[in-house]
């Protein structure tokens, strides 16, 4: 596996595998690598010709310096992992080659960011509309993974590429859990044992709500009892739970057979946020 810390040499590398009408995948991360970016690493090498990942703790989307400050950084032990996982060459820039002058630009996205994450961390993902435009431009990838566990991350990228036209296919692979249901996540890193537990109820609360919601009983209602499940739990602080419209991440209200539904979460758990949710096909008449 080939590393690279400068732009140009990444781009010059892969225009040789372009000319040969190579397929490129792309599998972007902030590294503290689990089996969740190595089932998306596995997912680009089953569907393209060459994969790059790119490893990079992105300041512009955070909005709390302490959670950057805090965010789990192993590039050593990533890099051992992307080896072994079959990636051909990983991304893994300073900070000055991303960003050699501070940003100015900003992005919007509407009602699409005014809603979950976007609410509760204003600027969130204008930042990560910046980084992804700028690896795109460098990789310049056919196709890019990502997870739904940030499923509103996702539906912001797949509005970011169909706006500015980027000839790239976003590619969202469902989230990866452990056998008790929690979402894999870098932030799990930072949690004790006991604080793991407190993390699974998490996931039990989006099971209640699906399994609410598919029972015919109104979302505001399914979510109102999901936030009251949470707010019981002790050391759990859950900051919103939402049922939604799975496409536009919009207000619920009337539910048709064969809509799909998301139901998104947030809480914080010994301090560390984290965010899970379901994308469900509602079976109701």
């Amino acid at each position: 596996m080939l590393v690279f810390r400068k732009k140009e040499a990444l781009r010059q590398h892969l225009q040789e595998h372009r000319l040969q009408n190579t397929t490129i995948g792309f599998v972007p991360t902030m590294g503290a690598l689990h089996q969740g970016h190595l089932s998306l690493i596995r997912k680009s090498l089953e569907l393209t010709g060459y994969t790059v990942c790119s490893i990079f703790v992105n300041p512009a989307q955070f909005n709390n310096p302490e959670d950057l400050k805090k965010y789990p950084r192993m590039p050593e032990q990533d890099i051992a992992l992307l080896e072994a996982a079959g990636c051909h060459a990983v991304f893994l820039p300073e900070a000055d080659e991303i960003y050699p002058t501070p940003p100015l630009v900003q992005f919007s996205f509407g009602p699409l960011e005014k809603v979950m994450e976007g609410y509760y961390r204003p600027g969130h993902f204008s930042g990560v509309a910046l980084i992804v435009s700028k690896l795109l431009h460098i990789v310049q990838p056919h196709m890019a993974f990502f997870g739904q566990k940030d499923l509103q991350q996702c539906r912001i990228l797949e509005q970011l590429v169909k706006d500015l036209g980027f000839n790239t296919e976003i590619q969202i692979e469902p989230t990866v859990r452990e056998a008790d249901g929690l979402a894999l996540s870098s932030r799990n890193l930072r949690l004790s044992r006991e604080g793991r537990q407190t993390a699974l109820h998490l996931y039990v609360a989006l099971q209640q709500a699906a399994e609410a919601v598919q029972a015919g009983i109104v979302p505001d209602v399914a979510q109102k009892n999901a936030l009251a499940y949470l707010q019981n739990i002790p050391n759990l602080e859950p900051e919103y739970f939402y049922i939604t419209e799975g496409g536009t991440l919009q207000e619920l209200r009337n539910v048709q057979k064969g809509d799909q539904i998301a139901i998104c979460t947030a809480a914080y758990v010994e301090g560390v946020r984290l965010i899970d949710n379901l994308l469900i096909s509602y079976q109701g008449n």
